[in-house]
């Protein structure tokens, strides 16, 4: 068949790639950690003729390793220290390609039984570890916005029993959810999906420190009209997008059970650090939740797409999600299980759960603790080099994120921008701005479990420079 090729080509296709694969791996380093954004030339070098007839897989795959090293940030680089996009540790990499070959269907639990066992187990590892009992349950998602979303979707059908059935025709007050204004914008995402629209999320403003303030929340619960509106969740943050700030859960917890509100915690970045006996205490209170949104694809060091929505409630899912059909497998009817495809918005999906399944079967849970420990260090690394250089530190938090400016420059609204473009088009490291209280900071996160004290010490070197060269225009 000539989408199998023979075995002789195969394994000349699967040589030619793991050595371009590995030069990439070995060496990601060497390269610049941004592409020049070229629209004309990135849309140039895609248009081929070589689409209607094919061309030889070497040929091809030569053309996409160009693309992708050309016109990419190169997110696993040690000297990125942008967004939550951290270099894929191998057995990750590895799972994706066992998955792709064996592309096991999760919808049907006789389909696929021992990869779904696999996410079953890995579900209530980390409900484990998160401290909730054991009749948590959970599902694996494609993404933080989709386990968001179904948080909202949860809430939804735990306070309107008919809404699965009825939707949002069916309410007879407007559902409210309370998040911090760092919150990540998934929230308002799922708002306008589920069909409540954006209008119902309150944005409550944050305190010095950047954390949800719990007490304007508890006001704006005593100013909502009950004859209209009705509060749906408080959404809690651990580790928010611009900042790494974890919210008040302790308190955002007592808030939602006082009101009978559903607790949402999005801790799609810091809940990684539940994994670390030194961090894990910065999450007290996120036991106390409804729910949770955790990325392993970001401080776990797996490849994209692997996310967790865990809840306390181990009805809900089946509540939300629970559907019938003709045409699914039914061998699985007499046996104690669940039917992935009730239990979740996907259908047909991907095996996801490998990608943790065979890290956790390569590094264990000791490796995750002593990486996760490493990258905390070295945020501090970073904020101890930054304040010996004259730099002001402006966020609060023990997760290595780190916002920063110089005093004598808070106000000058070019300062952040002229230096972060020139240290983009030089392409040896890359971070970012991200505005506090009205302020540009400079954003640094470390992502990469291979950044060390050298790769920091050349990113401040490099701020220290642009800094000298800026005064002196």
């Amino acid at each position: 068949m000539q989408f199998d090729f023979d075995n002789k080509q195969r394994k000349e296709i699967l040589k030619t790639v793991s050595e371009k694969l590995e030069n990439y791996y070995s060496s990601t380093k060497d390269f610049k950690t941004n592409p020049d954004l070229n629209i004309k030339e990135i849309r140039e070098s895609i248009l081929t003729k070589e689409l209607a007839n094919g061309i030889s897989p070497d040929k091809a795959i030569e053309h996409v390793i160009k693309g992708l090293e050309t016109f990419s940030v190169h997110t696993p680089h040690p000297k990125y220290f942008g967004l939550f996009n951290p270099r894929s540790n191998y057995a990750g990499i590895i799972a994706d390609l066992i998955t792709a070959t064996y592309n096991p269907q999760l919808a049907a639990w006789s389909h696929a039984p021992f990869a779904v066992e696999v996410e079953e187990l890995i579900i209530r590892e980390f409900a484990n570890k998160f401290g909730y009992d054991g009749n948590a349950d959970g599902v694996f998602t494609t993404g933080g916005a989709e386990a968001n979303l179904t948080a909202m979707l949860c809430a939804l059908n735990h306070k309107y029993p008919n809404f699965a059935k009825d939707g949002a025709f069916g309410l007879d007050k407007k559902p409210v959810v309370f998040c911090s204004a760092e919150a990540h914008h998934s929230i308002q995402k799922a708002a306008k999906v589920v069909g409540i629209g954006y209008s119902l999320v309150e944005s409550i403003p944050v305190t010095d420190e950047l954390k949800l303030d719990t007490e304007i929340l508890q006001q704006k619960l005593n100013e909502l009209d009950l004859s209209v509106y009705s509060p749906l969740m408080i959404i809690g943050t651990a580790g928010t997008t611009g900042t790494g700030t974890i919210d008040e859960l302790n308190q955002l917890s007592f808030i939602c059970k006082k009101n009978n509100i559903w607790f949402h915690v999005d801790a799609a970045y810091g809940g990684g650090a539940i994994l670390s006996q030194d961090l894990k205490h910065q999450l007290t209170g996120i036991e106390k939740s409804d729910s949770i949104t955790f990325d392993a694809h970001k401080w776990m060091s797996v490849p994209m797409g692997t996310s967790i929505f865990l809840t306390s409630k181990n009805d809900i899912l089946g509540k939300t999600f629970r559907i019938s059909t003709e045409y699914m497998p039914k061998e699985a009817d007499k046996l104690t299980i669940t039917e992935p495809f009730t239990h979740s918005i996907q259908w047909s999906r991907r095996f996801i759960g490998l990608k943790i399944y065979l890290s956790l079967l390569f590094y264990g849970w000791q490796g995750y603790e002593q990486t996760i420990n490493h990258q905390a260090e070295m945020g501090q690394y970073l904020r101890n080099k930054l304040l010996k250089s004259g730099w002001l530190i402006k966020n609060y938090t023990g997760l290595p994120v780190v916002c920063f400016t110089k005093a004598d420059f808070e106000t000058d609204t070019n300062f952040t921008k002229e230096i972060l473009d020139k240290i983009l088009a030089k392409g040896k490291s890359w971070l970012s701005v991200y505005p506090i209280k009205g302020i540009p900071t400079f954003r640094a996160c470390i992502t990469n479990y291979n950044t060390t004290e050298k790769e920091i010490d050349e990113l401040v070197d490099e701020l220290n420079d642009e800094v000298i060269s800026y005064v002196g225009q």
